[in-house]
């Protein structure tokens, strides 16, 4: 182990939660330490291939569990660099939720009101666009004829994109090496990295204790940057304040193996998961349908053959996120193209389980599916889940068990869905289904858990904030009950599905959160002060939230 260095903030994670406090921490005067366990690319390093070895395995953490995998960032920027960069705000009636519980999730002093002035800073910071329907990818409109042609509505999704340098080359999932992704590579991160905050890849970190003056101390391992599975040498960083931000599947887990030196844990951590509700329907569309019904045609005369052709999300259908239906009846169904590799392999030949013969995810039937995969079109299901997932003991390292080189781990969550998110996703499934079969348009079928379980790109909930102590393990203002000067600013914070992608609440929660971890460092002894403007030097979104923070 080498020496113990000294910070006044350590940040654990990259990511929005972790990028966004960085930043804010290190304008205000504060000496910040990001410790990210994936590798740290440039833009020109992000691969278009999915060969073992290149970007697209190094920067992806597949961590299968039973009952839900978890598909997420691990790499400088976390889950902004592999998303799709679809930014939508939640809609007004997520935050009135109870989920399983049976009572408001979300702590009294969040709605979406009170949220607003927050995203408002992030799309200051982000730059979010509504696209207009010339920005729309072909399988987009596509979707949006289909929509319509079943009297349902279709609306282009806020992305953070630069549609005026995108190619549309659909590789977003891999990194953007064009630019045009409005990732935390190109705001937050460097604007932190500017004020003065450490970034250090492939530094794991393992654990967390106390020292005696009541300051932190984080443990870490250096990853080998081509075999994950490598540990070199180990490390401690002490801090006064620490900002965990390293995922919903690993925040939990870290403060799991700290609980025997740190102390008890709130009964919530670990506990609560959330899938974001998540899954998918893979439709192969009937080519001469596509024209016959929906008029449509590309410019070289087919009428679809544009799976691949594109960019992420484009077009949802939002007509189901009405505060009025009962809960657990509320959804979206996202256009989203996923591109080859467990997409390819889970994908389900339509027609199998209707026929009684189960999932069709392998043999002669899918392989004649393959066959016509540039006519296929995917949706991205959001439902609202019961928050059924629970950590069980932490792994001796990491957030999981590592099986490949890169990418793979066997975790030790479990989920279990409950009657009510079984139902949910039926009904998701059923529209999905009959919007894309109407009048012999294509063939549909939802991905089905039965051969690997539930799978989220959008993991919530495992360390949630609440006012119940019973059933949050964080206060309202992020911090870990019972270990001030730990705060929890990822998707762990998240009290629950959110119907729609959950990046622009995730960081809206996260920029919420800063002045209240200001506050803490300043009553640690930190020199720190609140009020840093957007990385691009923008003031609105200060001068939006300034009533709500005071002082600080």
């Amino acid at each position: 182990m080498t020496g113990v260095e000294r910070t006044d903030v350590l940040v654990v994670g990259s990511g929005f939660g972790g990028a966004i406090a960085a930043y804010h921490l290190a304008a205000g005067g504060a000496g910040v330490v990001i410790l990210e366990r994936g590798p740290w690319l440039e833009t020109e390093e992000f691969e278009h291939d999915y060969k073992l070895g290149s970007s697209y395995t190094r920067i992806f953490d597949f961590t299968v569990g039973d009952g839900m995998n978890v598909l997420g960032g691990n790499c400088v920027g976390g889950g902004s660099v592999i998303y799709f960069a679809a930014m939508p705000r939640a809609p007004r009636f997520v935050f009135e939720r109870q989920g399983g519980i049976g009572r408001r999730m979300w702590p009294a002093s969040i709605s979406r009101d009170t949220l607003d002035p927050w995203y408002d800073r992030v799309a200051e910071s982000i730059p979010v666009s509504t696209q207009g329907w010339e920005d729309v990818s072909y399988p987009g409109g596509l979707w949006a004829a289909a929509c319509d042609h079943s009297g349902r509505t279709a609306n282009p999704v806020p992305v953070a994109i630069d549609n005026d340098t995108c190619v549309k080359c659909n590789w977003m999932m891999a990194g953007c090496r064009f630019g045009a992704k409005r990732s935390l590579l190109t705001n937050y991160l460097p604007a932190a990295v500017a004020h003065g905050a450490s970034v250090r890849p492939l530094h794991e970190v393992q654990r967390i204790t106390r020292n005696d003056d009541g300051g932190y101390r984080v443990h870490y391992d250096v990853i080998d940057g081509e075999d994950y599975r490598i540990r070199g040498e180990s490390g401690a960083i002490d801090a006064r304040i620490v900002v965990l931000a390293a995922g919903a599947g690993a925040t939990p887990v870290i403060l799991q193996r700290s609980e025997p030196e740190l102390g008890p844990m709130p009964h919530a951590v670990g506990r609560y998961f959330s899938g974001n509700g998540e899954r998918l329907v893979t439709a192969v569309m009937n080519e001469e349908r596509v024209r016959d019904v929906l008029g449509l045609e590309r410019e070289d005369g087919t009428a679809y053959e544009a799976f691949h052709i594109g960019k992420g999300p484009c077009v949802a259908n939002w007509d189901r996120l009405d505060g009025s239906l009962p809960e657990f009846t509320r959804y979206s169904l996202e256009q989203l193209y996923f591109p080859p590799g467990l997409g390819t392999i889970l994908a389900q030949v339509p027609g199998g389980l209707a026929q009684g013969t189960g999932p069709s995810w392998f043999g002669a039937s899918k392989k004649e599916m393959l066959k016509r995969w540039k006519s296929w079109l995917i949706i991205f299901e959001m439902i609202e889940d019961s928050n059924e997932g629970v950590f069980g003991p932490p792994p001796p390292t990491g957030n999981a068990v590592r099986i490949s080189q890169q990418m793979l781990g066997r975790g030790t969550l479990r989920y279990d869905p409950s009657p009510s998110t079984l139902r949910a996703w039926a009904q998701a499934d059923a529209e999905a289904k009959e919007i894309l079969e109407r009048d012999g348009l294509g063939h549909a079928e939802a991905w089905s858990n039965d051969v690997v379980g539930a799978y989220t790109v959008h993991p919530l909930a495992s360390c949630r904030i609440g006012d119940d102590p019973a059933t949050s393990a964080l206060d309202d203002r992020h911090e870990l009950r019972g270990h001030p000067g730990i705060f929890v600013t990822d998707g762990a914070a998240v009290p629950g599905a959110l119907t729609v992608n959950p990046a622009m609440t995730i960081a809206a929660l996260a920029e919420r959160a800063v002045p209240g971890i200001v506050e803490a460092a300043r009553e640690r002894g930190v020199q720190v002060r609140y009020g840093a403007p957007a990385p691009d030097g923008g003031t609105s979104g200060r001068r939006g939230v300034a009533h709500l923070v005071g002082r600080r």
